[in-house]
Formats: structure tokens, C-alpha cells, sequence
């Protein structure tokens, strides 16, 4: 066993030692966590502090307290402590939830899923609009976005009186024939050839662009 200058002799296992060693290897990794495990090794290899300092290019300090904290913890010393604060509101479980409710097929009525409709659909969390967004922002999510060629604002009556005229076309009454003199393209009885594909993390929902008329003339 080597052993360095130091009142802190760290002492390893031939199992402990590889799982050290396997995380200065691994890519993924935190830095912060790299940096502890190889402090560690140079320590059980007689290595005094000041050049394990030298080498890794950080402060003595900090090789003097993660060789500390191992020797009187070990493997389970070398990870962060629990940051005092308030605690986390969203928790994994209500993170899955507003994922779920983003990538799913909105309610009817709604063509696209905003924050606060989100936000709504899980009242019982205590989540609110903003907090949904900033969670949706870190992976990527866009669920309020779409893209298309034609933009709109959205209007209570607008969707009352396209209902109406798209009504025309899809039921007409018997033995009548609709005519359209001047036909509105926002407002025509028609619907897409292909589902739409929901959004996912870092895509936006997509709108296939052929669609299938229903009794234009």
C-alpha cells in the first residue's frame, strides 16, 4: 500500500480503485467528479498534496479537503452535499407530467397548446404557466409552436362563424348543391391528408402540407 505525507491515508480495494479509475475514463462524467476521483488516486499512489495540486492544476485546499472527505466517507463522500434552500416544486414526477401533457394531442378546440393551457391542465401540482415554460425551454419543448403558412389571431366568433360555414360544406341539406362565390382559404371545409406529428424535445409540431377538400365548387 503506498502512503503519502499526510494525515489522511487513503486506502483502496482493488474494486474501489477500478470504480475510480472507470470515472476519470467515462466521458459523461461531471468535470467536478473526474477531478475528485483522480485526487484520490494520485493520493493512494504516495503522492504529497502540494504536487497532486501541481499536477491536476487546482488549489492544495481543495486536495486536502476531497482527500479528507474520502477517507472518512468514501465513495459516497466524493458527491456534492444537499444545497440548504427552498425546496424543488417540480419535482421528476410533475416534470414527466408537462412533457406528457406538451407531446400529447391537444383538447379539442385548441390548435395549439400554451403555456397556461398546460400549466391548467395539471392545477393539482401548484405549477404555474411560467414554471412550465422554463422546464419546456431546458428540453427543447416548443408545444405552442407549429408550423404552417398561415398565421391568425385566434377569436371566439371567428371560430363561431367558420364552424357554421364549414358545417355547410360537410352536411348539406338534402338535394341542394353548395356553390362558393368567393372562397376565404382560412375558412374552407377541409382537413389535413396526414395526422399532424406532435411535438418532442428540440422539434416543433409538424403540419403536413396536403389536405382534402370537402365539397368545393
Amino acid at each position: 500500500m503506498a502512503r503519502a505525507a499526510s494525515r489522511d491515508i487513503v486506502v483502496l480495494g482493488s474494486r474501489r480503485k477500478a470504480r475510480l479509475e472507470a470515472i476519470t475514463r467515462r466521458a459523461s462524467a461531471p468535470q467536478a467528479l473526474v477531478l475528485r476521483a483522480r485526487i484520490v488516486l494520485l493520493a493512494y499512489a504516495g503522492w504529497p498534496n502540494p504536487r497532486i495540486a501541481a499536477e491536476l492544476g487546482c488549489a492544495v485546499n481543495t486536495v486536502r479537503t476531497w482527500r479528507r472527505r474520502f477517507v472518512r466517507g468514501g465513495m459516497p463522500a466524493l458527491s456534492d452535499l444537499p444545497r440548504s434552500g427552498r425546496p424543488e416544486v417540480c419535482g421528476p414526477g410533475v416534470r414527466l407530467r408537462i412533457v406528457a401533457a406538451a407531446t400529447s394531442v391537444p383538447p379539442e378546440g385548441n390548435p395549439v397548446r400554451p403555456h397556461a393551457l398546460i400549466a391548467g391542465q395539471l392545477a393539482g401540482t401548484g405549477i404555474s404557466a411560467s414554471q412550465a415554460g422554463r422546464i419546456l425551454a431546458d428540453l427543447e419543448l416548443r408545444p405552442h409552436r407549429v408550423r404552417g403558412w398561415l398565421n391568425r389571431a385566434d377569436d371566439d366568433q371567428f371560430w363561431a362563424q367558420a364552424a357554421a360555414v364549414c358545417d355547410v360544406y360537410l352536411r348539406p341539406l338534402p338535394d341542394t348543391v353548395v356553390i362558393c362565390i368567393d372562397e376565404k382559404t382560412g375558412i374552407q371545409a377541409k382537413y389535413r391528408k396526414y395526422p399532424e406529428r406532435l411535438p418532442r424535445p428540440g422539434r416543433p409540431g409538424r403540419r403536413e402540407f396536403e389536405y382534402v377538400r370537402n365539397g368545393t365548387v
